[in-house]
């Protein structure tokens, strides 16, 4: 055999496998397709914020690392994970999965952490400051120092302490049909073309879902997503995904969903390997979101931006063109998220008043301005405040703001053109506890196990912000231990 375990993809879910494995005694391979500067898969390009039920500012100071900040902090326990998670998903994801990774998240992190992954409090996403005291909203604090390519590196670094191989261009393009008991086959691809067979006890899938192919986006999430622009990397492609479909894995998961939100639109087609996460913009719930009829579509203020930017990248895409804007006004433009869209190559357009400003953006100026008048005229409730869903509304609208619903009324104004940025997809393979693949009869297949995006049944229609990355750490050690004892 070539390794006792094999895991395929060195993303967060399949490096967090991999050590696992190493640590209960097992020689590990990892089979990475993409060459070294894009290891690491979508992981690379998250912003490293991790979800994680815990008692509050005291229960999490051992995990993070000390911030002169914390002195003037009020993060309270988060103890609604499981209740946010079937909530958002609409109570159609697996329970018993949804209680593993509730159960697990703390200290699936905390394992992490002992291998060398830097967490922090992510005052710069996360919290809003007045009054000198810092306050985290929307259940999500903690996050990895240097994000998702500190993740990456971070664990790569843990990989070569282990003694972990990690093969770069290593593409898996197939899985062994002979079912008897044994070793586990790949076949993968070389760089030059030429392909081998690697054999191993056990086997551990991650290399995440289809996101990155046009023709299965369009195939499985419908018309147009073949055009949506990705988030991460173009090498999840789904071959692995449909290799293990073809030796016999149930699919699993909400095939027709997927992770999706609001893009700058004049993003690359594939994620940027300088930016990462920075085409983000999810400020909208202190502003408005227009299409190019002028017309509202979204309640921007529904929910904190964690339990809504999700699923809103799909809102945009059924607009006309696949496009809208968010709007905002020298009020609410000082509550940007600057690390996002102060980015360098933002797409950003200024005006001094709303008439320029639909003539620069192209869209339906009296409609526009019609939109604007009519939303601030509805405004009631309150006071403002962005910690809290504030009730500061609109009443009377078809489209409603439930919260923090500011006038676009002080100039100048400024809009930011945006898009679909997919990032992951929902379906996938169906594991049991111990993250073994099923096959179609609900039984585990010999030596076969799955994590991370690869994996189907938690997410469905929507996601709370920072679960995958968990999910991954999760699902990725659980995996590991059970491949190594397999």
């Amino acid at each position: 055999m070539d390794a006792d375990v094999i895991v395929v993809g060195a993303g967060n879910a399949g490096m967090s496998a991999a050590l696992a494995a190493r640590e209960r005694g097992a020689s590990v391979l990892v089979l990475e397709k993409a060459a070294r500067e894009w290891s690491g898969g979508n992981s690379a390009f998250t912003a490293g914020a991790t979800r994680l039920a815990h008692g509050g500012l005291e229960d999490v100071l051992d995990l993070v690392e000390q911030d002169e900040r914390h002195a003037v902090t009020d993060l309270p326990p988060y103890t609604d994970f499981a209740a946010d998670l079937e909530r958002v998903t609409l109570g159609r994801g697996d329970p018993d999965m949804a209680r593993v990774l509730v159960g697990d998240s703390g200290d699936a992190l905390r394992w992490l952490a002992g291998r060398g992954v830097r967490f922090r409090l992510m005052y710069e996403r996360q919290a809003h400051e007045t009054d000198g005291r810092w306050t985290f909203w929307g259940g999500l604090a903690v996050g990895v120092v240097d994000g998702g390519r500190g993740l990456v590196d971070q664990q790569a670094a843990a990989a070569a302490r282990f003694g972990i191989e990690v093969r770069h261009e290593a593409a898996v393009e197939s899985l062994a049909e002979d079912k008897a008991p044994g070793p586990l086959s790949l076949v993968i691809r070389r760089p030059d073309g030429s392909r081998a067979t690697l054999s191993a006890r056990s086997v551990v899938l991650a290399a995440g879902g289809f996101e990155s192919n046009p023709r299965l986006r369009a195939g499985y999430l419908g018309p147009n997503w073949d055009v949506a622009k990705v988030r991460g990397t173009p090498h999840n492609t789904g071959e692995v995904l449909e290799a293990a479909l073809a030796a016999g894995a149930a699919p699993y998961g909400h095939w027709s969903g997927c992770h999706a939100i609001q893009w700058d639109a004049g993003a690359p087609p594939t994620g940027d390997l300088e930016l990462t996460n920075r085409f983000s913009r999810q400020s909208y719930p202190v502003g408005i979101v227009v299409n190019r009829d002028g017309e509202r579509f979204i309640d921007e203020g529904a929910d904190f931006r964690n339990y809504t930017y999700a699923k809103y990248g799909a809102e945009v895409l059924r607009q006309p063109d696949g496009v809208a804007f968010q709007v905002f006004d020298a009020r609410s433009a000082k509550l940007l998220r600057g690390i996002d869209y102060d980015a360098p190559g933002n797409t950003r357009v200024v005006a001094e008043t709303l008439g320029e400003l639909a003539a620069a953006l192209r869209i339906d100026g009296e409609r526009f301005e019609r939109t604007v008048r009519d939303f601030n005229a509805a405004i009631t409730g309150g006071p403002f405040d962005p910690a809290i869903k504030d009730g500061l509304r609109t009443d009377g609208l078809a489209v409603p703001k439930s919260n923090w619903a500011l006038p676009v009324a002080e100039p100048p104004f400024v809009a930011f053109p945006v898009t679909c940025g997919i990032t992951f997809t929902f379906g996938g393979l169906r594991v049991d506890e111990q993250a073994r693949v099923l096959d179609l009869s609900g039984k585990p297949m010999p030596g076969l196990h799955a994590c991370g995006e690869l994996v189907g049944g938690l997410f469905f229609h929507n996601y709370p912000g920072g679960s995958g990355l968990t999910a991954g750490t999760v699902y990725g050690r659980r995996a590991g231990y059970a491949a190594a004892t397999a």
